[in-house]
Formats: C-alpha cells, structure tokens, sequence
C-alpha cells in the first residue's frame, strides 16, 4: 500500500496517487552544470543556508551577501553572472563549487511543480538536464517531498 503524502502542486493538494508520476520518475544528477546555467532567474536561500555556505566557503556573511546574493521582493536569491551562470558555477569545471551545500532549490532539482506538472513538462525536463529520466528510482511519495 501507498502512503499517501499530501502537498500542494499548482495551488492543489496532491497525493502519490493522485499525479501522474505516481509509479514514481528517474534521475540521477550528472553534475553536468546546466541547470546552474543559461537564462538568469532565482535561486532562493534562506539565512541559514547563507550561514553555511559562508562557513563551506570561509567567508564572512557581509561578504556573501555583498557578493553572492541580492534581494527580490521580500526574498533573497543568489546572484549570478551577466551571461546567467551562478556564481557558484566552475564554468572550467562545470561543476557547483558549493554542491555540498547547495540551497534546497538545487537539492530538489528536477523535482520543481513546473517540471513535473505534466508528461510533457518531463519530456522538456530531459532535453535539458541529462539526469532526468535515466539513473536512480525516485518514488512519488519523493518526489511529492522534494515539492513541498
């Protein structure tokens, strides 16, 4: 028997029985660094993940904010580069200089309402993110979390 976990997707109570991914999806993170890429947006952090990429990083948090974060509304985003890549973005590497620490919002990556919201959504999800779709079995119940 499911559990049944209750969240809200698109403004409705869902439960793993009720979406459509409800035999659950696959991903695995490649590190391959496109979402930590392309067209700027915001990725939201909280006080205390500042605080702990601020110790990960050995820098004060006057300094990551001045130079990591900027304000939205009532919210506080990290920043990124003029061409849209995190600032946390080894553009040599392409790797997250901070993976081990990342915000919640590139923890739960690709796990977002917009992306799972259809099959579609999914379909478009893979083309740009090679994880999604291929590696480790992720449960509705999961996945319904990671939206949460």
């Amino acid at each position: 028997m499911r559990t049944r976990t209750a969240t809200t997707v698109n403004g409705d109570k869902a439960t793993s029985e009720e979406v459509w991914y409800r035999d659950g999806l696959r991903f695995r993170c490649t590190q391959c660094g496109n979402c930590c890429t392309g067209a700027p947006g915001a990725v939201w952090v909280t006080d205390d993940e500042i605080q702990t990429i601020a110790e990960h990083t050995g820098k004060s948090i006057g300094e990551m904010r001045l130079f990591h974060t900027r304000p939205i509304g009532n919210r506080v985003s990290l920043t990124e580069f003029a061409n849209g890549d995190c600032t946390f973005f080894d553009g040599a590497t392409r790797r997250c200089t901070i993976y081990s620490v990342r915000p919640s919002q590139c923890r739960t990556w690709p796990f977002w309402a917009g992306n799972v919201e259809t099959p579609e959504a999914w379909t478009q999800t893979q083309v740009d993110c090679p994880g999604a779709g291929r590696g480790d079995f992720v449960p509705a119940d999961e996945i319904l979390r990671r939206l949460s």
